[in-house]
């Protein structure tokens, strides 16, 4: 599946793979500098099943956590017109998705935006939303716009423990919010297409069969909710 480039800020890089008239899926990559080449699998699958992927690159060790980065690819989706977007956050990614979730769906200086829906993997609930600055919220009464939300979690994950995405789908069933999870045969790496590389420590695009498969079947839970 063809991929195209852009600056989305400046020096700030996306990946756009598919056609910009499906409906747009915003990928967030997880507690890395520049990582967007790890979620690429996803992408493509995502892509073949006709949806408009963007993937930008962000960086969660700037001193604002990556705030001006992830709240700049909403602008960017917005400014060309795909303000209708799913959401999907991997790992420190997934808190950030769903912190702008519960947050009535766009932080103010990204109006324009509205999630229809969110898909967090991996998501590490227990880390602080780098777009907020703080923990995600337990009491959601006031949120008037309640996207659907779909927790996806490998069963094999030693990096986040499933047990963080059972909690945070208690949280939102407490509060009345439309929450499904689905636990999978995955680990941390391979819900997102990735694979991690132990020797620079860093996360990559996966390309052994079993990996992939994962992110097909993580594909096919994403645009299920569409």
């Amino acid at each position: 599946m063809p991929m195209t480039t852009t600056e989305y800020l400046p020096g700030r890089a996306a990946g756009q793979y598919g056609d910009p008239a499906g409906r747009t899926v915003l990928m967030w990559h997880g507690a890395q500098t520049d990582a967007r080449a790890a979620m690429r699998p996803l992408a493509r699958h995502l892509a073949l099943l006709g949806r408009h992927v963007v993937v930008p690159d962000w960086d969660s060790h700037a001193p604002d956590r990556g705030r001006a980065d992830l709240l700049g690819s909403l602008r960017y989706c917005r400014d060309r017109g795909w303000e209708r977007i799913v959401l999907v956050g991997w790992s420190l990614g997934g808190v950030a998705a769903a912190g702008v979730t519960v947050s009535q769906g766009v932080p103010a200086d990204s109006a324009g935006i509205r999630v229809l829906r969110t898909v967090c993997l991996a998501g590490a609930f227990g880390a602080t939303d780098p777009v907020s600055g703080a923990r995600l919220p337990t009491d959601l009464t006031g949120v008037e716009h309640r996207p659907p939300v779909a927790l996806l979690h490998g069963v094999h994950d030693d990096v986040v423990p499933v047990a963080q995405s059972r909690a945070f789908a208690a949280t939102l069933r407490r509060n009345g919010w439309p929450v499904t999870l689905a636990e999978l045969e995955a680990d941390h790496a391979s819900i997102a297409g990735a694979v991690y590389d132990p020797g620079t420590d860093r996360y990559g695009p996966a390309e052994d069969a079993a990996s992939l498969a994962v992110a097909a079947s993580v594909a096919q839970h994403i645009v299920r909710g569409d």
